[in-house]
């Protein structure tokens, strides 16, 4: 059967796309000036949102469902699931980030965040609609398989909960910085007054350890599938391909992570900074090892 193609619903769908960069923009900034009305007055925002804080999550909301609108129309013109290349990996990603986000919100602790999540998705889409768009193709034979929805949306997933992970480690890294506890200029006192109003740093990493466990779940599944999808694709389970190299190193940078917090008691800033580092794989593994590395797996599309 012909897969036909449609771009200029493609380019509709990039509009969309647009539009909800404008949302984000605009929960962005109101979740920037949110904060820093926290920083010149004395608010506690612990027992619910502020109004500003509900106007922000409202935004947020249109941006999702814009962006969600922009993330299906693209699909409909390639005819197959929205995340063949890096352009329709990243705008089906931050959606989901986006999502699992808004879906988490009715855990108060989360919310401060916002700016940190509205801002990265802002950032990405930049960079998705200016460096990695590409018009939609067909996909290669070895692609065409129902492997793909079920190994790259898991992938999709384990990426998302990485992400909230890591934005809480470094909200609990500010909450623990000496340079903040210490620091006597009236930007740092007024820093220290925002942080104040957020969670204790041990609900801080509590938090960053379930939304990273979940992702280190959904990441072995992902492990385990590509490789049953590679043995029906290439006849054979492990190649040692770049991008197979680089989703198990990040495999065992959160088993270490994992590990170390339940057993070692390596919790604090360590667990911190290694939630960032395994993050930092992740975002490595997607850019990096797409565009300068040679392999099967490598599916940039540019």
């Amino acid at each position: 059967m012909q897969i036909v193609l449609n771009e200029p619903l493609s380019q509709l769908s990039l509009l969309f796309i647009y539009i909800s960069m404008a949302f984000y923009t605009a929960a962005f900034l109101v979740f920037a000036t949110h904060l820093s009305k926290l920083a010149s007055e004395k608010v506690d925002v612990r027992g619910g949102a502020t109004k500003l804080e509900k106007i922000g999550n409202v935004v947020l909301i249109l941006a999702a469902a814009v962006h969600f609108v922009g993330v299906l129309l693209r699909g409909i013109a390639a005819a197959r699931v929205p995340w063949a290349n890096m352009y329709e990996f990243t705008i089906t990603g931050t959606f989901i980030v986006v999502l699992i986000y808004i879906t988490a919100l009715k855990i108060k602790e989360i919310r401060f965040i916002s700016t940190f999540i509205s801002g990265f998705v802002l950032l990405v889409l930049g960079i998705a609609t200016s460096v990695f768009y590409v018009e939609v193709k067909s996909l290669m034979p070895a692609l065409q398989s129902y492997w793909l929805v079920i190994h790259v949306i898991v992938a999709v997933l384990a990426t998302a909960f990485f992400n909230i992970g890591a934005g809480l480690s470094i909200g609990y890294l500010f909450r623990e910085a000496k340079w903040l506890k210490t620091g006597k200029t009236k930007g740092i006192a007024a820093t220290r007054r925002v942080l104040d109003l957020f969670p204790t740093s041990e609900k801080l990493e509590k938090l960053a350890y379930r939304f990273n466990i979940i992702g280190f779940i959904l990441w072995s599944f992902t492990l385990i599938a590509g490789a049953i999808w590679a043995e029906r694709a290439w006849h054979r389970y492990w190649g040692w391909d770049t991008k197979e190299v680089w989703t198990f190193i990040i495999w065992v940078l959160y088993a270490g992570y994992l590990h170390a917090n339940a057993t070692r008691g390596w919790t604090g800033k360590r667990s911190a900074w290694l939630s960032l580092v395994g993050f930092a794989a992740v975002i490595f593994n997607f850019t990096i090892v797409n565009l300068f590395f040679k392999g099967l797996h490598v599916y940039s599309g540019l």
